[in-house]
């Protein structure tokens, strides 16, 4: 195996350009910038004037800032591997190691975490660091802020991690993500100040690859030919070749995967696209599922991550009401319901005391008619049938608009000095989803200043609803501070929403809607800092 220079050297000369406009030339074909084309510049963005480059002075002067606490070393390895999804389905897939999720990474807040990625894939890789408020070139965006790692490299990911809370990581190369390539980011609170006495991490996702012949580049190639069918499509590059040549990693396109008719009363007549064979809760379906063992009247902290790539999770465990106390690694004020909706990217911490007995942890798959379930126990009893459907889920939904951030993270009132629009397209018929009418390109960004309050408006002009996730930064909901601090958000059909934050962290940042499928197809952009 080769091993990656220097963080200098990585980025080379085409990132020295990038406050030019240049970037999407550092593109390797294996991460964004290539295949989505597209020569004009969306609505509201400036392509003239010079940028922050992503290992800029800028950047590295607020890095400095941060503080360099001590250094948490890790080692990982992205590499094709067999996954035992349980009940006697196993799986070849890619992942981090051999499990699914990947091996849990936990950091303190304040320290620098010092991880080496080896990538063994048959393709280049990445790896984002969701939600975190780091450097901007190490945010593991091949084609923004650093090359595609190459098969047979690695690459050396060293940053200050200032904020405590609930994360992940994934690949931002193509649909790698809805592989088994993620895995949980705790960041613990040196001043913690919740008591509990145990801590459940829980990962759902949905699942496609390695199943009958499905890859989810063959799911994307079938969406993209659009519900007229045939898979012209656009051409994704070599975003989408990954396994393509390789029978053993389900080359063949498999059947078809196209969901319709998922209708939630939560997010609308279109609640999904795909339709998934399998929905798991830390890597195991509903009929074997995982068990978390404590004892009656245990005070427990479940940290619950939506790792998927196309379905919405609607989460109750039965039995028992849930206290809201983080969403998206951000304190609330406490608030108490019966069920959480999760769109893919968002985490919620939530505290529950524990029964007697057994008790299914349920994750519906909103509006697509099945369910990932693990279990809790705490004493005698039988196992829940997976197709279990606690009267939770249909109890008080806690709804993150309504959350109340915890005064300690609020942002202050202020008036924006800037406002950006986005309007949200595309759809079903043609798979042309974007910001305003124009797929994704590097080369194009939306200005912002250093130290300017931002205000972005969202207005989603489709029939479906989006995730959508803002790099580096945590934003406000509501406006003027008022809401919950967080970094992804869903936005309803033919809805507004507006968020609010603060221009703190330079460089070239993503705001794409995480659902992986409508990300490669275009709905993906980029907020830049003027240098």
């Amino acid at each position: 195996m080769s091993t990656q220079p220097t963080r200098r050297a990585v980025l080379g000369a085409a990132l020295a350009v990038a406050g030019t406009g240049a970037l999407a030339a550092c593109s390797d074909g294996g991460g964004h910038g290539s295949g989505h084309g597209g020569s004009d510049a969306p609505a509201g963005a400036q392509d003239s004037g010079t940028y922050v480059s992503p290992d800029g002075k800028e950047v590295a002067a607020a890095e400095k800032a941060r503080g360099s606490g001590p250094v948490r070393k890790v080692s990982l390895t992205a590499t094709r591997a067999r996954l035992d999804l349980g009940g006697g389905t196993t799986v070849a897939s890619w992942a981090y190691g051999d499990r699914l999720p990947g091996r849990e990474v936990r950091v303190t807040a304040g320290e620098t975490l010092d991880l080496t990625l080896a990538n063994h894939l048959p393709q280049p890789t990445s790896m984002h660091w969701h939600g975190l408020a780091l450097r901007n070139d190490m945010d593991g965006v091949p084609g923004l802020t650093q090359r595609a790692i190459a098969p047979g490299a690695d690459f050396r990911y060293r940053f200050a991690v200032p904020h405590p809370g609930t994360y992940w990581f994934h690949p931002h190369s193509g649909v790698q993500q809805d592989r088994g390539l993620y895995a949980p980011l705790v960041v613990e609170d040196p001043k913690e100040p919740l008591s509990y006495d145990k801590e459940w991490v829980v990962v759902l996702d949905d699942w496609v690859d390695g199943v009958e012949g499905s890859t989810p580049d063959a799911v994307l190639k079938e969406l993209s030919g659009g519900m007229g069918g045939g898979h012209a499509g656009m051409d994704h590059g070599a975003h989408t070749m990954s396994g393509e040549d390789d029978p053993a990693e389900g080359g063949a396109d498999g059947p078809s995967r196209m969901m319709m008719g998922a209708r939630s009363e939560l997010l609308g007549d279109d609640a999904g696209d795909v339709a998934y064979p399998y929905y798991l809760v830390n890597g195991r379906v509903a009929d074997d599922p995982e068990t978390f063992r404590a004892r009656p009247g245990d005070r427990i902290r479940l940290r619950i991550i939506n790792a998927g790539g196309d379905t919405a999770f609607r989460v109750a465990l039965g039995g028992h009401r849930l206290t809201v106390t983080h969403t998206d690694g951000f304190p609330v004020r406490h608030t108490t319901g019966d069920t959480l909706l999760l769109g893919m990217g968002e985490r919620y911490d939530v505290l529950v005391t524990a029964g007697d007995g057994v008790f299914p942890l349920t994750a519906l798959a909103e509006g697509k008619k099945a369910s990932a379930l693990a279990v809790l126990r705490t004493g005698g009893g039988a196992a829940p049938a997976a197709s279990v459907r606690p009267k939770e889920l249909d109890g008080k939904l806690v709804e993150a608009g309504r959350l109340v951030p915890d005064p300690s993270v609020a942002l202050k009132k202020r008036a924006p000095d800037r406002t950006i629009r986005m309007r949200l397209t595309g759809g079903m018929e043609k798979y042309d989803w974007a910001f305003d009418g124009k797929p994704y390109s590097a080369e194009h960004r939306r200005p912002v200043e250093a130290g300017e309050r931002v205000r972005v408006v969202f207005d989603n002009a489709t029939t479906m609803w989006h995730p959508l996730h803002l790099h580096g930064h945590t934003f406000a909901l509501a406006g003027n501070g008022a809401g919950a601090r967080k970094d992804t958000a869903i936005v309803l059909p033919h809805r507004s929403l507006t968020v609010d934050f603060d221009a703190d962290n330079p460089g070239l940042w993503m705001v794409h809607c995480h659902n992986v499928y409508h990300a490669e197809a275009g709905m993906m952009t980029v907020l830049g800092y003027r240098g």
